[in-house]
């Protein structure tokens, strides 16, 4: 009983990746997942497809290890956060799609909250800002919708959770509604100051108490899988929102240290320690982990679209097969042509807030082409990195030059990481283990159990596999970036 299993339920699709007892990936799978839009701007997932394709990617992890359960010290469990599903507590069957992070159709009841001058409360109280994005407005929405719904969760019925609390309730067969700080801190119902739901901001959103799960530390005691499901019971020890899950993973562990995570959207995140700054920039505070009834603060910033904007090239536009392709095209495309891509298929998110703002090409001429639009994807995600990292360091003052270490699909393009540095005039550190987010879950059921070691060692061990040093000529990356703000400026719905 050496090996930890760790499971990242993403967005596009889910991954079981099994670590030895040096923290190391020895095998894995993945498998990706439909995604459902029934409207513009509405993005749904079938629980029932995440959760068989969790036990299969499972199941394959075990078998390339050659492995069965016995050899398991305990499960991780990272997810995409702010997704919301409500299920049957008989049963354990949803009542509703899970309705994605992405998802924009309670943009309207944000608006009318903020219109009633709600935001600096909620704010205040949980870090957030009234947006679509985080769970609140998608938990009325389904008990609004759903004939009976709403009478059935006063009776305690239905239970809520984000993707993890759902896993952990089948995982469990029932035995236990249970969700960790940074997940909790994503919902905008759990006051980040005391680690409870709030019984007021479940009022204001309507909201009866009586669906919420229990709020743990992320290295815990998470109940125990039934043997029915893989043979043997397993210890669930830990559990964090896949940015959260990342930041451990790349060893965030001091006030300062950021990270990047370049997924379908892009996550960056701060430690500010056992302060929780309140941004004055439109960022996010949020609960980085939490150990021992201990928070720890980071300031993020959410990119909607990052890896989003590649998918898009690959499958709504056919410009090229493989997302890999993207790097290659870009490097040759034509440098006498400034082309922006905005990616706000989605809305804006950070530092923007803007949820109905939409995509937009700028600077297009008859010589545009592939190539062209392959750097304009890539770029995008490297100059939204650039407005997050601005505003962070307004926010938090310090007079060291930042250094970024970044994980994701993404950080395997060269091309990119080496603009994101030119753009972002600061050096950018791609690890030797790019797992960081199963990495991060992996710890955290280690730790708990006693397999891995303290924070401050784990932080000895991380491994630089190269570092990517800016070396654009400032005037050019002046111009670039002017071109840059002028073309977000058009995409607004709101003037700023």
């Amino acid at each position: 009983m050496s090996h930890i299993l760790a499971v990242d339920q993403g967005t596009t699709s889910s991954r079981a990746i099994v670590f030895s007892s040096d923290l190391l990936p020895i095998a894995s799978a993945q498998k990706e997942f439909p995604q459902h839009f029934p409207k513009a701007g509405w993005v749904e997932h079938d629980v029932e497809e995440i959760w068989s394709g969790v036990l299969d990617v499972t199941r394959q992890a075990l078998r390339k290890a050659q492995l069965n359960t016995n050899d398991l010290t305990a499960i991780g469990i990272t997810n995409q956060r702010e997704t919301t599903v409500i299920w049957e507590r008989a049963t354990g069957r949803a009542i509703h799609n899970a309705i994605v992070w992405q998802d924009r159709r309670t943009a309207e009841d944000c608006q009318k909250l903020k219109s009633k001058g709600h935001e600096a409360f909620v704010s205040e109280r949980t870090g957030l800002l009234l947006d679509p994005y985080f769970s609140a407005t998608k938990i009325k929405y389904i008990l609004d919708e759903i004939p009976g719904a709403r009478i059935r969760a006063e009776r305690g019925e239905l239970a809520f959770g984000t993707i993890d609390s759902f896993l952990i309730w089948r995982l469990t067969d029932g035995k236990a509604h249970l969700t960790d700080a940074t997940n909790a801190s994503r919902t905008m119902l759990c006051n980040i100051h005391t680690g409870q739901w709030d019984d007021e901001l479940l009022a204001l959103f309507d909201i009866p108490k009586t669906l919420m799960p229990e709020i743990k530390d992320s290295s815990a005691d998470f109940g125990i899988t039934s043997p029915e499901i893989f043979g043997a019971a397993i210890p669930i020890r830990g559990v964090a929102g896949d940015q959260q899950a990342a930041t451990i993973g790349q060893a965030c562990f001091e006030p300062g240290m950021m990270k990047s995570t370049y997924g379908t959207g892009c996550f960056a995140l701060l430690n500010t320690g056992d302060k929780a700054i309140s941004s004055s920039n439109r960022l996010l505070t949020t609960i980085a982990y939490q150990f021992n009834g201990k928070r720890t603060y980071a300031l993020e910033g959410s990119i909607f679209v990052a890896g989003a904007a590649v998918q898009w090239l690959r499958d709504g536009l056919k410009l090229f097969t493989e997302a890999s392709q993207s790097g290659d095209l870009a490097d040759q495309a034509d440098p006498a042509q400034s082309v922006y891509l905005v990616p706000a298929f989605v809305g804006l998110g950070a530092p923007h807030w803007d949820a109905d703002a939409r995509g937009a090409m700028f600077g297009l001429t008859r010589n545009t082409g592939p190539r062209e639009f392959a750097k304009a994807a890539l770029e995008s995600v490297c100059f939204q990195t650039l407005d997050l990292l601005d505003a962070m360091r307004a926010d938090w003052q310090s007079p060291s030059r930042a250094i970024l270490r970044v994980d994701g699909g993404m950080t395997a393009s060269d091309w990119t990481m080496q603009r994101l540095a030119d753009l972002i005039d600061a050096e950018v550190d791609r690890p030797m283990i790019t797992e960081t987010t199963a990495m991060g879950a992996a710890y955290l059921a280690g730790f708990a159990s006693g397999l891995y070691p303290e924070p401050k060692e784990f932080m000895k061990a991380w491994r630089l596999e190269r570092r990517f040093s800016p070396h654009m000529d400032s005037g050019l990356r002046r111009t670039q970036i002017n071109g840059w703000r002028d073309a977000v400026s058009r995409t607004l719905t709101h003037r700023q």
